[in-house]
């Protein structure tokens, strides 16, 4: 069977978002699209990606400081895709960790051939879109969770918590991560807004923090989703 490879797409001119989903698409890739920092760093969280084309020119943030957040908990490849041709900021980006950079405007082809490049040796480690840990099955295409068989309501929130903490199961999340990624660098500092989520989606799990069958706390740190319930 065919593995599809998912990319997102940061860029807030829809135009270009639109020019790409259509190449891409018909590449055979399947395609996600984000308008801002905050709607791109959510989007990489819930739909874990297997390629990300950012924009450095964004309306809420510089395209840097999005793939500096990024790499505080992803590796997923970055193609930079940027109208600033100096080589000082080509450099920038790269030290950063991007993993190729295309000047705008580009040739189609040679886009798609970089793509596939950087896809060339990830394709076989794209985390699926659907998770089961344990009596827990989490599915990202329609934002549903289920506990036991029974439907868990969440909110778009929870489950973007959920989701993010539960496809880096067994790694340490900080709370900073969390907080820049679901609800954007503006609240990067917000850790209490951020333990009433946790609450919540325990509450909902059936989960015990002082026994954690799925989430545990790092104190002062961020939170760790266990992966002694794997399926």
């Amino acid at each position: 069977m065919t593995v599809t490879a998912r990319i997102l797409i940061i860029d807030d001119e829809a135009p270009i978002r639109r020019f790409l989903r259509v190449a891409m698409e018909a590449d055979g890739y399947d395609v996600i699209e984000a308008a801002t920092a905050r709607q791109g760093l959510a989007a990489a969280a819930r739909e874990t990606p297997a390629l990300i084309v950012l924009d450095l020119g964004l309306p809420d943030a510089d395209g840097l400081s999005v793939l500096r957040d990024l790499r505080g908990w992803s590796q997923v490849p970055v193609l930079i895709l940027s109208i600033r041709a100096d080589e000082a900021g080509k450099v920038e980006a790269l030290d950063a960790g991007a993993q190729d950079y295309v000047v705008k405007p580009f040739g189609v082809k040679e886009f798609l051939a970089r793509v596939r490049g950087l896809l060339r040796d990830r394709l076989t480690e794209i985390v699926p879109s659907v998770l089961t840990i344990g009596p827990l099955r989490i599915d990202a295409a329609d934002h549903s969770a289920s506990l036991e068989g029974t439907a868990i309501h969440l909110t778009r929130r929870e489950f973007d918590l959920l989701w993010m903490l539960a496809s880096h199961r067994g790694r340490l999340v900080t709370q900073e991560m969390i907080l820049r990624a679901i609800w954007g660098p503006a609240h990067a500092d917000d850790s209490q807004y951020l333990r009433v989520y946790i609450r919540q989606l325990r509450q909902k799990l059936g989960d015990d923090a002082s026994n954690p069958r799925f989430i545990a706390t790092e104190p002062g740190i961020g939170y760790r989703f266990l992966e002694g319930t794997d399926a």
